[in-house]
């Protein structure tokens, strides 16, 4: 088979995902929802939509996710008014104070995901309450870096109102999905196996 050239984006087909994608980029192309390797700000509008988001966070969600990273993500040096983040280079959106869980590579270091559990899951091992999400928030927080810290802790914050379960916690699995890329695809097929129950 010969090889393609190289792209603006990575074209996927269907919701398969391929596995020559970081796990960051993974995490980000649930988000193109046409996967032609370019996530417009209607796209991740409506991939929020998709996992549950309302209408309000859904539309601030697209203006800022792809206002911050259309820009950083973009080859060459004149921007796009349509703000779209590229995939391929998801890793150059790699903001400050965050886990460490993705390298500079977007790759998946299994240490520091471990890493957060031994730190800050108190209550239940496998799990974090909002209250120890605060402390690993916290924790991650760069000195004088509040730009790379609100992006952080308005991720997680997002990820907990739409992800936690009955007893407040995110668990372990749930955590592991998002930076897998696998928890929002699973997130879309709930939410629309029982809107077909309704």
């Amino acid at each position: 088979m010969a090889s393609s050239s190289k792209s603006e984006g990575k074209k996927f087909e269907g919701n398969l995902i391929s596995e020559e994608m970081t796990p960051l980029q993974k995490h980000v192309a649930f988000f193109d929802r046409n996967k032609d390797g370019l996530i417009y700000p209607w796209e991740t509008f409506q991939g929020m939509r998709a996992i549950g988001a309302g209408i309000g966070l859904s539309t601030v969600a697209a203006v800022f996710i792809n206002g911050a990273l259309g820009p950083k993500t973009r080859p060459g040096k004149f921007p796009s008014l349509l703000f779209p983040i590229y995939v391929e280079n998801i890793s150059r959106g790699k903001h400050s104070s965050d886990s460490g869980v993705y390298d500079s590579q977007g790759r998946f270091v299994p240490e520091k995901f471990e890493d957060i559990f031994k730190k800050y899951a108190k209550t239940k091992s496998d799990a974090l309450s909002g209250k120890e999400l605060d402390d690993m928030l916290q924790g991650n927080k760069e000195p004088k870096d509040s730009k790379g810290h609100f992006a952080g802790k308005t991720e997680w914050k997002v990820l907990y109102v739409l992800a936690k379960d009955k007893d407040g916690f995110l668990s372990k699995d749930t955590i592991k999905g998002v930076y897998d890329g696998s928890l929002f695809t699973k997130m879309e097929q709930e939410r629309s196996s029982s809107q077909k129950k309704i």
